[in-house]
Order: C-alpha cells, then sequence, then structure tokens
C-alpha cells in the first residue's frame, strides 16, 4: 500500500522543515514541531543550534539588547510560587526590604554604563498597590531627570487601570512570565492561576506597552511541557521572551531539583528560537550554573539575542565585564539605545 501523508509527513527531518517554515517563511513552529526538537540526540545538536543562530541572524540580526535590572520590593510576597525565595509563604532567608529612590537611580546609571538600553524595576508583590505605584512613579521620574534609558516594570498582576497608569509613566516594556505551561502550573503555584498571568500579559498589549513574557525551564515539567510552553508563548507573541534556567533556592520546595543539564539548556534554547523566530530571546537567571562560560557562548550562537547583566534580584550573576567582552569576541554588536525607543 503506498504511504499515507501523514506517514510522509513523519519521515521529514524536522530541521528540514524548520528551514523552509522558519528560516525561509519566518514562522514558528507549532508545539508538537518544536517537541521533535527536544527529542534530538545529541549528535543533531550542534546541527540545531547552527540553525538557530542562523534564524537569529536572519530574523533579528546580529545586535544584542542588553539589559539590568533591580529588587525595588524585594522578598515578603504572600504568592507560593515554588522556585521563588522571595516567597512570604517558605522559610526562606530572603527578607523583605524596599529600595530607596535614590539606589534605583544609582542602579540605573550603572546598568547605563554598561552600554544596556533597557532597565526593570522588579517588586515581589502578587499586583502593586497605591504605594507601590506611587515610588514606581518616582523613582522613573529620578530616573529620567540623569539617565538615557528605556525603563520596563515587572510588578506582578494587573488591573486594567494599572496597565494604563503605567504605560501612562512611560513604562517601555513590561515583564509578567507565564513562567511554564499552562497544563504543569498548578504543580509550580497554588495562590494564583496561569489565566491570571495570561490576561496581565493581554492587557499590557492592549495598553502599548512592549511586553516581556517567559518562563524558566527545570520545574519539574516534561519536554511536551516546554514544547506546550514555547507554543503558549508563540501564541502571546511577546516582544522578549526570557529564558530563566532553576536555580534551585534554599527554603523553598523546589530546594533539592536538580540543575537542568547544559546540552539540555542549549536544546531547548534553540528549539525556543524555532518557535519565536522574530523574538527577541534573552539570557535570564541561571545560565551561569547552568551553562557556565563555554555554554553561555553556544547559546549565543544557537539562538539568543539578548542578556541581562550583572546580578538578578537575589541570585548573582557574571559580571558585565565578562558577558561584554563575550559579546565582543564574538563580534555581536550592542543594540543602541535608538533602535529600542
Amino acid at each position: 500500500m503506498p504511504a499515507t501523508t501523514e506517514g510522509v509527513e513523519r519521515q521529514v527531518d524536522i530541521l528540514d522543515i524548520a528551514r523552509t517554515r522558519v528560516l525561509r517563511d519566518g514562522e514558528g513552529l507549532d508545539a508538537e514541531q518544536v517537541l521533535e526538537c527536544l527529542r534530538l540526540p545529541d549528535d543533531r545538536l550542534p546541527d540545531l543550534l547552527a540553525l538557530a543562530h542562523e534564524v537569529r541572524m536572519t530574523w533579528c540580526g546580529p545586535e544584542v539588547e542588553v539589559e539590568g535590572i533591580v529588587s525595588l520590593k524585594t522578598g515578603g510576597c504572600p504568592e507560593d510560587c515554588h522556585f521563588c525565595s522571595q516567597s512570604g509563604v517558605f522559610d526562606s532567608p530572603v527578607r523583605a526590604a524596599w529600595l530607596d529612590v535614590p539606589s534605583l537611580v544609582r542602579a540605573a546609571k550603572e546598568t547605563a554604563e554598561t552600554g544596556a538600553t533597557e532597565f526593570c524595576i522588579v517588586a515581589a508583590v502578587r499586583g502593586p498597590d497605591r504605594r507601590l505605584m506611587d515610588r514606581v512613579r518616582e523613582g522613573i521620574a529620578a530616573i529620567r531627570e540623569e539617565v538615557d534609558i528605556n525603563i520596563a516594570c515587572s510588578l506582578g498582576i494587573l488591573t486594567a487601570e494599572q496597565a494604563a497608569e503605567l504605560a501612562a509613566m512611560g513604562v517601555h516594556r513590561y515583564n509578567h512570565n507565564l513562567e511554564t505551561a499552562r497544563s504543569h502550573f498548578p504543580n509550580v503555584v497554588t495562590t494564583h492561576t496561569w489565566q491570571e498571568r495570561w490576561e496581565t500579559c493581554k492587557l499590557v498589549r492592549e495598553t502599548g506597552m512592549e511586553l516581556c513574557c517567559g518562563g524558566i525551564i527545570g520545574l519539574g515539567e516534561t519536554k511536551e511541557q516546554r514544547a506546550e510552553l514555547a507554543a503558549q508563548l508563540g501564541e502571546l507573541a511577546p516582544d522578549e521572551v526570557p529564558l530563566n534556567f532553576l536555580n534551585p533556592r534554599p527554603g523553598t520546595p523546589l530546594a533539592r531539583y536538580p540543575l537542568v543539564e547544559g546540552r539540555e539548556a542549549l536544546r531547548t534554547i534553540a528549539a525556543f528560537r524555532l518557535a519565536l523566530p522574530r523574538t527577541i530571546l534573552r539570557y535570564a537567571g541561571g545560565r551561569e550554573l547552568t551553562l557556565g562560560d563555554l555554554g553561555t557562548r553556544e547559546g549565543m550562537l544557537g539562538g539568543i539575542n539578548a542578556i541581562i547583566v550583572g546580578n538578578y534580584l537575589t541570585t548573582l550573576g557574571r559580571s558585565p565585564e565578562q558577558d561584554l567582552e563575550l559579546l565582543a569576541d564574538l563580534k555581536m554588536p550592542i543594540k543602541a539605545l535608538s533602535s529600542t525607543l
């Protein structure tokens, strides 16, 4: 009997499909196709990374967007995100604290001095109250007086009124991660829903702010659920997707979870690039432990086109000098501020 169309399609190599669909046409892979990439054996990993890099160069170009982040309000969060040491629900060493406005301005200046074009103000909250919104307004005004940099915020779940207010303040980009696939989310967070996060992301887009939305790899999800997350992000179409890798924090329910293996992390980076060919794909937390120096370099040649420099909210990162030297060595120019406005 002749082979069915379905049977023929299964015999086609996924990288050949990606070369046509993603590289030539600029369309992202769907969940099943991403899963095929995630299942590729180690001896196919160099080919996968090379294709992801070619896609990045074709649809995003060689520039790398550099960002710094700072915590305006640290710790004491009422939510139970199982990976987060800032949750007040768990016995974590992180304690609640606020950053004053002069320190916020100083952090923005230090970020700009690295060549970064984006500075993100983060708060560990379910969502912003009036005090936090007023502090953010004050901080943004003070930063604009002294620093020429785009300002982003990550303040949790928003109402329509809060989203509109942040947009009116001039917030360039709002970060609100889905964190993990919808099917896995209840295993990671129980105090709010995946749908609530999704609705905030939609509000951000409706106000005209750019949307930054990604997730964390290594939360106990399956490969199928990683592919599910990639497809859900593809549907949401954020301007930026930060890829974090779990850095297990003391006192949290995931404290004893293993690190994502380096090759698996690189495979995930490349697969997400093939799902999101036109998106800013940013190295975020955990890459230092999961990938180290060599793996960080390989990821930059496997689909990544943005990085967070310096430390994260409660964990240490690489020094900005290390990352800037890497970009110079790879001949990847830092994206200019004028091109992000």
